[in-house]
């Protein structure tokens, strides 16, 4: 199945394909939702997390479609071509943020917590960041 899945993945990186019919975009996850999956928007981000099947995203609330073009990246650039730094970067600052915690159950939490966040407000997580913007 990984196998399959990889091959399925190949083909949704295209720019060239616009929509699908709907049934099978409502289905299945589409060149359109995938651009979402790498967009940094705010709207976008933490969504259409499927490798084949949109429909688990439709199911369990992390599903948006594409209604403009995504700007595609990360929300804070690694600074990086290294391909070890691009792997690794993110786990050695959790590690270094959990063990500056104070605590060893506030350190877990920046492992189950959701991504972005933190103990003292230093960053924020996707949903904090969107009940932000919309008190503006």
């Amino acid at each position: 199945m990984q196998q399959i899945s990889l091959i399925y993945q190949f083909w949704i990186h295209t720019e060239t394909i616009q929509q699908l019919p709907k049934a099978f975009e409502f289905i299945f996850n589409t060149p359109s939702h995938h651009r979402v999956h790498h967009g940094s928007d705010l709207k976008y981000l933490d969504k259409n997390h499927a490798g084949i099947l949109i429909i688990w995203d439709r199911i369990f609330g992390s599903f948006k479609k594409e209604e403009e073009r995504p700007v595609y990246g990360l929300t804070k650039n690694i600074e990086s071509f290294n391909p070890g730094i691009i792997a690794f970067k993110t786990w050695g600052d959790l590690f270094k943020k959990a063990y500056s915690s104070g605590s060893v159950i506030t350190g877990i939490k920046y492992f189950i917590n959701a991504p972005g966040w933190s103990h003292d407000g230093s960053s924020k997580t996707t949903a904090e960041l969107r009940k932000e913007q919309s008190y503006i």
